[in-house]
């Protein structure tokens, strides 16, 4: 028997954004908390935002610019627990809703904020993505073969691991830290710090013989042959990782290259060129199929580059999709639908898709139920829908 998610009972107000900012809600909301995202109410217009990271999270829409919405979210913020702003530095400020506005109607309240660039620093009020954070951090010029261009690891690095899961992060240390205090506090989270930290190992490497080599030719960013990908008959992948002696020599028998002294050349840089070469000629002589069957089991750090698409539908290969860390205690909610230990695969029903396919939240969808649930709210009385809009009724002055 397991307890319930270690954050329910957190209350959380995303402001609808793209990815960072909706990854940070789904980290809180898949832990347990309660997620109510705030659309921008814009009459005439019921389609769907475009954000797909909305599993177990409700919506209400809200005319932002108006004094009964700004009215709405004041009155939210009294009972709740986190604040998500995915918005440019001054968004919120401009429309009342800044973190002096909000943290003084609940001190309470942990008031998470996520930018791109610095707030302080030369970029601050300039328009970037993912590529553009991974740029001015750094981190970008690691990553490329030799000789070409830097290239990004489409949008993971920046938006999801140094901005969304930062932020998340950062609103679990401010929880903590309340339990202590009493008190909530602002939380700001940068894509550009973010990714920056994530590479802190990468980035001392450049003075040590492991990474102190142009890009792309160092041991880890593909210049090594026993740290790289290769092609096999049938147009697939393998993955190769042997850096360690041992390892690497069972890469080595697995590839029918034992007693040609590769080991003691493991190193030698000059024979990187003629090691690749080889590598990539007997990789390409088999199916992946047939390199897993010559290296599942043994100690070759060698492994099948499997797909989205295969591991979806290949029950076998291990592609349900988990609660990224399992705590036996108290999991947090299933992903899969077909979850059947909740120690292990999270707890509850799982979600439609199953974590492959992305759902969207319409603007209100979930809103009413969700306003009763966290504050005893009910239309009519409380609040009422307005041209698809949710307005806070007038209280009474008598």
């Amino acid at each position: 028997m397991v307890g319930p998610p270690p954050l329910q009972g957190l209350k959380v107000l995303e402001f609808a954004g793209l990815a960072p900012g909706p990854f940070t809600g789904m980290l809180l909301a898949d832990a347990g908390a309660k997620v109510l995202r705030i659309d921008r109410h814009t009459p005439g217009v019921e389609a769907p935002t475009p954000d797909m990271l909305t599993r177990h999270k409700s919506s209400i829409a809200v005319d932002l610019k108006s004094p009964n919405g700004v009215r709405l979210i004041k009155e939210l913020a009294k009972d709740a627990d986190i604040i998500i702003d995915p918005f440019r530095p001054g968004v919120l400020e401009k429309l009342g809703l800044g973190p002096e506005i909000l943290c003084a109607i609940n001190p309470r309240l942990i008031y998470g904020r996520m930018t791109g660039f610095r707030r302080d620093g030369h970029y601050a009020l300039m328009a970037g993505h993912d590529i553009n954070y991974l740029a001015v951090s750094g981190v970008l010029s690691l990553l490329g073969r030799s000789g070409e261009k830097p290239h990004p690891p489409i949008n993971i690095l920046a938006d999801f691991a140094g901005g969304g899961a930062t932020l998340f992060q950062g609103i679990l240390l401010a929880v903590i830290s309340r339990e202590k205090t009493g008190k909530g506090q602002v939380v700001e989270a940068n894509m550009v710090d973010g990714s920056s930290y994530l590479a802190t190992f990468p980035r001392q490497i450049l003075k040590t013989p492991v990474g102190d080599h142009p890009r792309g030719e160092n041991l880890l960013d593909g210049g090594s042959p026993f740290y790289d990908t290769y092609e096999t008959k049938d147009g697939k992948y393998m993955a190769v990782g042997a850096l360690e002696p041992q390892f690497y020599a069972a890469l080595i028998k697995g590839l029918g290259l034992s007693n040609q002294n590769w080991e003691k050349r493991r190193l030698d840089r000059e024979s990187w060129p003629e090691m690749k070469r080889q590598f990539d000629e007997i990789f390409k002589s088999k199916t992946r199929s047939e390199w897993e069957t010559i290296f599942d089991g043994t100690d070759a750090c060698c492994t099948p580059v499997l797909e989205y698409s295969e591991l979806e539908k290949d029950a076998s290969r291990e592609g349900d999709q988990r609660p990224a860390v399992t705590l036996r205690e108290t999991p947090c909610l299933a992903v899969s639908e077909k979850a059947t230990d909740p120690s292990i695969h999270g707890q509850g029903s799982g979600v439609p898709g199953g974590g492959y396919v992305g759902q969207l939240l319409s603007p209100g969808e979930g809103g009413e139920e969700a306003l009763s649930n966290w504050f005893g709210w009910t239309k009519g009385k409380d609040f009422y829908i307005e041209n698809g809009g949710f307005v806070l009724k007038p209280k009474s002055k008598i």
